[in-house]
């Protein structure tokens, strides 16, 4: 466990708070901001970031390869137009969920996504159709079972529609990213609220997800307090929670692991009213 040092105030450090705008509520993030149902990129972090390979202008490729590493600028919309993948964004979405996460907006560089699954998964998609065809032809018998099976095509698609309208119910912005962590949190049984958990992060990074304290004592080490709740590194992965980002910069998964910390030394984030 690290030592108490790790968690302090960022001084008003005008580069980090120049990213942040005052705003009803508390500080606003100066990202865009991207409405839920065109999957945009994930926010830019930090400076560090901005070294990363801009992503190439989206042409439409003839051969799709089987995976794809995210580069700095792209978004699921842009990566599927430039391979035309059939289904587009929500089909890239579907295939990676695991690795994305329940917000298809939030995707980072170095992230790798799995492109090459179109053809399988369209292969059964004709059979069915050429076999139904086939069947209808040789007996009106066979018409109940038609029936059914569109029936179950028809229930998987309402079911798969669903899905994406619950992944993207979180507001890209402090409200929605507490929100989200505080559902992965009672997933895992970690303590903590919303007041308890704004009220921290307005005295540790005023709500700027890219803050970085490189002052103290932590980044002489080479440990750097970062993020909305200012984690050092050997923190955020000692108490980082599955299901989350691994970076240290994304609002969610830097909440939550620094909630998860406070809640075994504190016994909750709500406990935390200073320096920890």
């Amino acid at each position: 466990m690290a030592s108490k040092a790790k968690h302090r105030r960022p001084k008003n450090n005008p580069v980090a708070r120049g990213l942040v705008t005052a705003g009803t509520g508390g500080a606003v993030l100066a990202f865009p901001l991207l409405a839920a149902t065109t999957a945009e990129a994930a926010p830019a972090h930090t400076a560090a970031t901005a070294k990363l390979p801009m992503a190439p202008a989206a042409a439409v490729q003839t051969d799709i390869p089987a995976t794809y590493s995210v580069v700095w600028g792209d978004s699921l919309s842009k990566i599927a137009d430039a391979y035309s993948i059939s289904g587009g964004w929500q089909k890239v979405y579907e295939d990676n969920r695991d690795a994305i996460g329940g917000n298809p907006s939030l995707i980072h560089p170095g992230l790798t996504l799995t492109l090459g699954t179109e053809s399988a998964s369209e292969a059964p998609a004709d059979s069915t159709a050429d076999s139904t065809a086939d069947e209808s032809a040789t007996t009106d018998e066979t018409a109940p079972a038609d029936e059914t099976a569109t029936t179950d095509e028809t229930a998987s698609a309402d079911t798969g529609a669903a899905t994406q309208t619950t992944a993207q119910t979180y507001t890209d912005d402090l409200d929605g990213w507490i929100r989200e962590s505080l559902d992965v949190m009672a997933q895992h049984g970690i303590p903590g609220s919303y007041e308890g958990i704004y009220r921290n992060i307005m005295r540790e990074s005023s709500g700027n997800p890219a803050a970085i304290n490189n002052w103290d004592s932590n980044a002489a080490a080479g440990t750097p307090s970062k993020g909305l709740l200012q984690v050092i590194d050997p923190t955020f992965q000692a108490y980082h929670v599955p299901g989350t980002s691994t970076d240290s910069y994304d609002p969610v998964a830097n909440i939550t692991a620094a909630s998860n910390y406070a809640a075994d030394r504190y016994g909750s984030i709500d406990n935390v009213n200073g320096p920890y």
